[in-house]
C-alpha cells in the first residue's frame, strides 16, 4: 500500500489487493485478491472478492457486494446495497450431497463499462455487460445485457429511453 492512500481501523485489507494511487477507504470494507484503481473512493461495509478489479475514479458506495469475476471500468458509480452475482445456478451441495467447494462450480464473469452508472438496490446478474454511460436504476435486477447510453428499470430491467447522443459525446470529451 502507498503512503497516498487513506485506511482507517476496522479494516480487512490483504496482502494480495492492488490499490492504485490516492484511494480512498472508508472504515468496515472486506478486500482481498481483487485490484482497485486510482482515485476510487470505496465506501463503508464494501466487499470486493479475489479477481475482482475496479477502474479509476469510480465511487462504490456503501454496503456494496462485489463479488469475483466482475470487471468495472473507470468512473463508474455504483449506489448503495448493489450485489453482484457471479453463478447462475448457485448451489449448497453437490449431486451426492456434499458440500460444494470452489472446484464445483465456475465464476461467470460480469462487466460494467466506462461511465456506467448503478443505483442504490440494484442486483446484477452474472453473464451480462452493462453498456458505457449506461444507467441502472434504484431496486432493478439486471438480468441481461444493458446497451450503452440507455437507462434501464424495473424488474427485470429494461430500456425505459435513450440518453441523448450530445451528452454522451459530451461527457467523453
Amino acid at each position: 500500500m502507498t503512503p497516498n492512500n487513506t485506511v482507517h481501523d476496522h479494516n480487512c485489507i490483504a496482502a494480495d489487493v492492488k490499490l492504485g494511487k490516492d484511494v480512498k477507504l472508508s472504515q468496515f470494507i472486506n478486500l482481498y485478491g481483487c485490484q482497485i484503481g486510482d482515485e476510487t473512493k470505496i465506501g463503508a461495509f464494501v466487499e470486493i472478492q479475489k479477481n475482482a478489479s475496479v477502474g479509476r475514479r469510480c465511487k462504490i458506495s456503501s454496503h456494496t457486494f462485489i463479488c469475483e469475476g466482475v470487471t468495472i471500468e473507470d468512473h463508474v458509480f455504483v449506489g448503495h446495497g448493489v450485489t453482484f452475482i457471479n453463478d447462475s445456478y448457485p448451489r449448497a451441495t453437490t449431486p451426492t450431497g456434499e458440500l460444494q467447494t470452489a472446484s464445483d462450480w465456475k465464476v461467470e464473469t460480469t462487466r460494467v463499462r466506462q461511465g456506467a452508472s448503478i443505483g442504490s438496490g440494484a442486483t446484477i446478474l452474472c453473464n451480462v455487460t452493462i453498456g458505457e454511460r449506461a444507467i441502472v436504476g434504484a431496486g432493478s435486477v439486471v438480468t441481461r445485457d444493458v446497451p450503452p447510453g440507455v437507462i434501464v428499470a424495473g424488474n427485470p430491467a429494461r430500456v425505459r429511453r435513450s440518453l441523448a447522443a450530445d451528452s454522451i459525446r459530451s461527457a467523453k470529451s
